[in-house]
């Protein structure tokens, strides 16, 4: 196990939690904390790269002595081209948030669409709105059983073309713009996974409205949130729970 000075050993599994703010974010220092109160000899590292360096950094990691990393947010669609494998959801969603070291190799997954749902569960959420097609959106969906869920962009072609590239049967698709009054007061939650840059036409939030934005990221849906005052659930707010999820996945292996 770590001491108390958190010595690294040659037996200690580290990972990297690659972010353009890593450090700022306080995911590690909770992991930390978290490996520490369970005596697990393993320690995240926050690295801050730039997006000019990200693909240099994980290509290395492959020859490093890191066994993973955890991906933030802003690169999470850039990771998928630089694993060697991947599991059926980032194929599928375009998306990876976490990657093993396998020998030379990385093997890429996903992990916060977990949370997410675990989240939405525990909140007793169960009829969704669920709005834009990123990557996210088709992670989301991909994973969305016992859940009901409408689905929302601006541009109907390309919400009707990821309903069924995602093999949505019967997809409840509506239309989202600018202009437009919108009511999501008769759902239990909202997730934005959109590229809208103004979410001025909903008039009305459920309970419950989440993205995965960190704080260092511009997001609608909180600055629209804060207009009509209604509660919002960003990443920073599920820290804990995305922390727990990295905890079990990381041990586990």
């Amino acid at each position: 196990m770590m001491n108390n000075d958190n010595e690294i050993s040659n037996k200690t599994k580290l990972f990297g939690f690659i972010g353009e703010y890593a450090g700022v974010s306080r995911f590690s220092a909770l992991l930390n904390k978290k490996f520490k109160k369970n005596t697990v000899d393993a320690m995240m590292i926050p690295m801050n790269i730039r997006e000019d360096d990200f693909f240099f950094t994980l290509s290395n990691m492959k020859k490093s002595k890191v066994d993973g990393a955890v991906i933030s947010n802003e690169y999470i669609t850039k990771s998928v081209e630089i694993v060697d494998s991947a599991s059926e959801l980032v194929k599928k969603s375009g998306m990876c948030d976490i990657v093993f070291k396998e020998g030379e190799r990385l093997r890429g997954d996903v992990f916060i669409t977990r949370v997410l749902l675990e989240k939405l569960k525990d909140l007793g959420a169960v009829k969704i709105a669920l709005l834009g097609t990123s990557s996210h959106a088709k992670a989301f969906s991909l994973m969305a059983c016992g859940f009901e869920v409408s689905y929302f962009y601006d541009n109907l072609e390309e919400l009707m073309s990821f309903c069924t590239e995602m093999e949505i049967p019967d997809a409840d698709v509506n239309r989202i713009a600018e202009g437009m009054d919108v009511d999501f007061s008769g759902f239990d939650a909202l997730l934005d996974f959109s590229d809208l840059a103004k979410l001025d036409m909903i008039t009305q939030f459920p309970l419950y409205s989440l993205d995965m934005k960190n704080s260092k990221e511009y997001s609608a849906l909180q600055t629209r949130a804060i207009h009509l005052d209604a509660a919002y659930i960003g990443y920073d707010n599920m820290i804990e729970e995305i922390t727990a999820k990295a905890y079990t996945i990381i041990t586990k292996g």
